[in-house]
C-alpha cells in the first residue's frame, strides 16, 4: 500500500520553527517529486512547496520563500520541510504528496494522507 504519513506539527509562537517530515511506506520516495500543500481553516488547499526527485529543483509559494526550505534524504524515504519565522497566518494542516513534477504540481498522485497540524500563536 503507498502511504505518506506527515509528522512534525504542532503549537509555536510567531517566528520559532518546525520541520515536518514526510515519511513513504509501500513505494521507493525516489521515483516522484513531492509537493508540500496546506490548508487553513475555512480556505481551500494550496501549494507550499515542491521538491523533484533528485531534489536538483524546489518551487516554493511566494509568502514562504525564504522562511521555508524543502529537502529530502532518499536514503531515509522521507521529504522534509524546515519551516523558520513562522507567522500565524502559516497556521494550517500541512499535507505531502507525490506529485507530477515541480514545474506541474497542481494535481496529485494517489489521496490525501491525515496530514499535521500547524498552529502558530502567541
Amino acid at each position: 500500500q503507498l502511504q505518506l504519513v506527515e509528522s512534525g506539527g504542532g503549537l509555536v509562537q510567531p517566528g520559532r520553527s518546525l520541520r515536518l517530515s514526510c515519511a513513504a511506506s509501500g513505494f521507493t520516495l525516489d521515483s516522484y517529486a513531492i509537493g508540500w500543500f496546506r490548508q487553513a481553516p475555512g480556505k481551500g488547499r494550496e501549494g507550499v512547496s515542491c521538491i523533484s526527485n533528485s531534489g536538483g529543483t524546489t518551487d516554493y509559494k511566494n509568502s514562504v520563500k525564504g522562511r521555508f526550505t524543502v529537502s529530502r534524504d532518499n536514503a531515509k524515504n522521507t521529504v522534509y520541510l524546515q519551516m523558520n519565522s513562522l507567522k500565524p497566518e502559516d497556521t494550517a494542516i500541512y499535507y505531502c504528496a507525490r506529485v507530477p513534477s515541480c514545474t506541474n504540481w497542481r494535481l496529485i498522485f494517489g489521496s490525501w494522507g491525515q496530514g499535521t497540524q500547524v498552529t502558530v500563536s502567541s
